[in-house]
């Protein structure tokens, strides 16, 4: 692989001095600027041998640079040659940064508008245009040199009648337009996935662990929608299924239709919309609102349909796990102990027992004993997976895709007796899970305020973790869905009623071990006798948290009470759906402390 990435610097080079450049900057990312990409458009991968889900590259005529950060500093070194890159972090030293400081004054810097956001641009014209040129390329230089590049999967609109989503297309549409009036604008274009699919009541699978399909759309004040998508990847009920207003164009199209829109006042999301976009609008005199996509506050507030289908999900999914469960306590027990890739694919045979599951919600995050202390460990990019140990502990993050919910799920397992300070360590995160599933907060609250429920008890120890401790949930949707969060970081969107967060603290000692608790949690709304009704939030998941972890010293009689009450829901909705061995692991799972 190294001789293959420097062949493939060796010919972008030249690639660089035939179009007249002195650099281009490779982002992870492509068109749609989603966090998942579909193999087709690994660009950054075929570039640099990196497999992270983040990152950038530069390639110069003399020189390259890969950015990644700090999840990714040990797996860098490993997949991309430092005879050819220099290892970077994005966030300390982005590449707008490197460029200023490794090329001289004059150059001029490609970019493919299409694979950076319009935000990302207009911070490179400021800290770039007065002393580099920045030169739009229509032809990206790696799909001309990817000679064995594969081919798109392209799959058939999955049409989701109101029983999985409960609201009509033509319903949201309407709810969408009036948005766009009340912002006084005459369209928005669509250039997230999912917002489009939840639109539009349709799913795909063009891309592994999103169910969503590769296309764009343009909404209207008037309740219309234009959606570009190959003709033969729509079933025959499509008009139907969305009703009357919904026209189908080519993706070649889609230029043709951005320019139509001359004169008009039209919505375009600075944050999840290419810069392309942008560029094309700007030219024809459209005037660009720069407001967030009208579809992410009602896509991330669930309708009492989805709400209920999380929960039917959550049940089924947590079916699955406590048979992984069980039957991994059995192996640990017999000192059969198995690595992390064995684990993961048990996991997922589990999952697959269920027929409506449809993929797995991300690839799962499967990490013995110290591997565990990298948060978003991936036994896939190592050369040998690791081996549980005894006397340690074990972490799974993983998740379904169901036409129903999504789940995402996090259990750090005891194999033999963990040591005290791993019990300790354990104790802090599970207090901290539960003062967040306890909160009770009131409506405009935002996930910033909420954060320090789940860090308080590690704080006070001189502990934390260094991510978020809460991220939203589609509905069929993306594992990782927006704009709720909850995290150090500000954040300006208040949690609403049929939200879906994720709750999960943690704790990571390097090269030790690594912990977190993780439930999915809706949020729901709590009458009081006071003066107003606040917010709350139920756990969907349903999965026993591993009580051999837990130094009960160190737990208050309102938490014991929290995770005796979750344990016997456990025990309720998964005890009449598992039977034999697995129910007898299951009651002694969830028996009271």
């Amino acid at each position: 692989m190294p001789a293959q990435i420097k062949s493939r610097v060796a010919d972008f080079r030249n690639w660089l001095s035939t179009n007249g450049l002195d650099a281009f900057i490779v982002p992870h990312e492509d068109e749609f600027l989603g966090e998942y990409i579909p193999e087709h458009n690994e660009r950054l991968h075929w570039l640099t041998g990196f497999t992270g889900s983040a990152g950038a590259a530069v390639i110069s005529t003399s020189d390259a640079a890969i950015f990644i950060d700090g999840r990714y500093t040990v797996q860098v070194t490993k997949q991309t040659p430092s005879d050819v890159y220099s290892y970077q972090h994005l966030v300390q030293n982005p590449p707008l940064v490197w460029v200023a400081q490794n090329l001289p004054k004059g150059s001029k810097v490609g970019i493919d508008p299409r694979m950076h956001s319009s935000r990302w641009l207009a911070s490179a014209k400021l800290s770039l245009s007065e002393d580099y040129e920045i030169v739009y390329i229509d032809n990206n230089p790696v799909d001309t040199l990817w000679d064995d590049r594969p081919q798109a999967t392209l799959s058939t609109l999955r049409l989701m009648e109101n029983d999985w989503v409960g609201v009509g297309s033509q319903e949201k549409r309407a709810l969408i337009a009036n948005e766009l009036k009340a912002n006084k604008a005459d369209s928005a274009v669509l250039t997230a996935l999912d917002s489009i699919c939840w639109l539009l009541n349709i799913r795909g699978s063009d891309i592994s662990r999103l169910p969503v399909a590769l296309s764009h759309a343009i909404v209207h004040s008037n309740n219309q929608v234009e959606f570009f998508i190959d003709s033969d990847r729509v079933p025959s009920q499509f008009n139907e299924h969305v009703g009357s207003g919904v026209l189908v164009y080519s993706p070649s199209e889609l230029e043709d239709r951005l320019t139509a829109l001359k004169g008009r006042k039209v919505i375009l999301d600075p944050a999840t919309s290419n810069a392309w976009f942008e560029l094309v609008l700007n030219q024809v005199g459209v005037e660009v609102l720069p407001i967030a996509d009208p579809c992410l506050i009602p896509k991330a507030v669930k309708n009492s349909v989805e709400a209920q289908g999380m929960k039917n999900s959550h049940v089924r999914d947590g079916v699955a796990m406590v048979k992984f469960l069980s039957w991994f306590d059995k192996k640990n027990d017999n000192g059969d102990y198995l690595n992390e890739a064995q684990l993961s694919d048990k996991l997922e045979s589990f999952r697959k027992e269920d027929p409506s599951l449809a993929d797995l919600s991300f690839d799962t995050i499967s990490a013995a004993a110290h591997n565990a202390a990298m948060c978003h460990y991936n036994h896939n990019n190592e050369p040998t997976p690791g081996v549980v140990s005894n006397n340690s502990m074990y972490l799974v993050d993983s998740g379904g895709q169901y036409p129903d919910g999504t789940t995402d799920i996090t259990r750090t397992i005891a194999i033999g007796t963990p040591t005290e300070e791993m019990k300790k360590q354990f104790t802090l995160v599970l207090k901290g899970h539960i003062g967040l599933a306890q909160a009770r907060f009131p409506i405009g609250t935002k996930g910033h305020q909420l954060d320090i429920l789940a860090r308080q008890h590690l704080w006070a120890n001189g502990f934390d973790y260094d991510h978020g401790t809460g991220h939203g949930v589609g509905h069929f949707l993306s594992v990782h869905e927006g704009p709720q969060r909850i995290a150090k970081v500000y954040n300006d969107t208040a949690l609403e009623a049929g939200m879906v967060l994720s709750n999960e603290p943690g704790y990571y000692r390097t090269d030790e071990f690594g912990i977190r608790i993780e439930n999915l949690e809706i949020v729901v709304e709590i009458e009081t006798e006071g003066d107003f009704s606040v917010l709350g939030f139920e756990s969907l998941t349903r999965c026993p948290i591993d009580k051999r972890n837990i130094d009960l010293t160190l737990l208050s009689s309102h938490e014991v009470d929290w995770l005796n009450t979750y344990h016997q829901k456990v025990w309720n909705d998964l005890s009449p759906l598992v039977d034999s061995e697995v129910k007898q692991w299951l009651q002694q799972a969830t028996s009271a402390l």
